[in-house]
């Protein structure tokens, strides 16, 4: 797997303000409105009410999940408090889990099944494989894991910024609506690996680092036109009597 490098701090500034006022303007053109009965959003309100036994834990999941984030990456925090960086990262993926299967509870009966499973799915598969990784010491595949896991995370965000326009609102249709969902969750961890890999995808390696000898090739040699250059034959004397 290839190497990645860390944004810059401004980068990672620039990136945590834009999720946190994305984040703030879902919760109130969601959130809040809801609380207050916006009439386009009475008749949800109403099933909101009729689901709470399973959305008030999944709502605090996912809210869990969604502050940790920050924290989490948050290179100064995890060099100076790693045992607590541990205990949320723990915390995370309890949250993830319950968070996912509740999700899919909710939608079980529905039409938005098949979007609210593939997204609960690949929220637990990126998690997990987050998890292995940290077990095994392999901390840069955790990194790697764990930004692909939170970017299914801020798809509970991203999926609701346009809730605000009727069309998007009351006409989408729940096969759409289920279709827009599994698009979201697959952009963006599509997303994350181009940010992940951007390096290796915007600079050219030169040939001889990426052509040279190497202990598995023995004598075989390769040209800049990556044909392969077989070892000269070595010369034998031959003395006559």
């Amino acid at each position: 797997m290839a190497s990645f490098t860390l944004p810059t701090p401004s980068a990672k500034a620039v990136l945590w303000i834009f999720l946190g006022v994305t984040t703030l303007f879902v919760f109130i053109t969601s959130e809040v409105l809801l609380v207050a009965d916006y009439p386009m959003y009475h008749a949800y309100r109403l099933q909101v009410i009729a689901d709470r036994g399973l959305l008030i834990p999944h709502t605090l999941c996912g809210t869990f999940a969604l502050l940790a984030g920050p924290l989490q990456f948050s290179s100064r925090f995890r060099q100076r408090h790693l045992k607590l960086h541990r205990v949320v990262g723990r915390m995370y993926f309890i949250a993830v889990i319950f968070g996912a299967f509740t999700g899919i509870a909710l939608a079980t009966g529905r039409p938005g099944l098949p979007g609210t499973a593939m997204q609960g799915a690949a929220w637990i598969v990126c998690t997990s494989a987050a998890v292995i990784a940290a077990r095994n010491r392999q901390i840069a595949v955790h990194r790697q894991w764990m930004a692909r896991s939170y970017a299914v995370t801020f798809t509970f965000v991203s999926t609701r910024v346009l809730n605000l326009v009727p069309a998007y609102w009351s006409h989408l249709g729940d096969v759409l609506s289920a279709v827009g969902v599994i698009a979201f969750t697959l952009a963006s961890i599509v997303l994350v690996d181009l940010g992940l890999n951007w390096n290796e995808l915007t600079t050219r390696r030169s040939l001889t680092a990426a052509h040279g000898p190497s202990p598995e090739a023995g004598s075989l040699h390769i040209r800049s036109d990556y044909r392969p250059v077989p070892p000269s034959c070595p010369t034998i004397d031959v003395k006559h009597p």
